[in-house]
């Protein structure tokens, strides 16, 4: 994480996780989205970067829906660009 950015949480029940990421990728300021189980363990960390989109995160979305299939709670860790810093 590099100094300035900001970290968010968002708690999701399995079937909403994968509207959610989309959600949040849509905003476009996001560096990294995390996914944890209840427990805190991390599944999987989806680094983001400007360009990223469509065929890239096909994989990606195959790991997300096997996630959501698992009908869990999921915690999605953002970690935010500052807006301020200008970048």
């Amino acid at each position: 994480m590099e100094e300035g950015d900001k970290k968010n949480e968002f708690r999701v029940r399995g079937e909403d996780l994968i509207k959610k990421i989309k959600d949040l990728i849509r905003e476009g300021n996001i560096r990294k989205i995390i996914i944890k189980d209840e427990q805190g363990k991390t599944y999987l960390e989806i680094p983001l970067t400007l360009g990223v989109v469509g065929v890239v995160l096909a994989p990606v979305w195959a790991a997300i829906g096997a996630l959501a299939a698992m009908a869990g709670n999921f915690t999605i860790q953002i970690v935010k660009r500052d807006e301020k810093s200008g970048e």
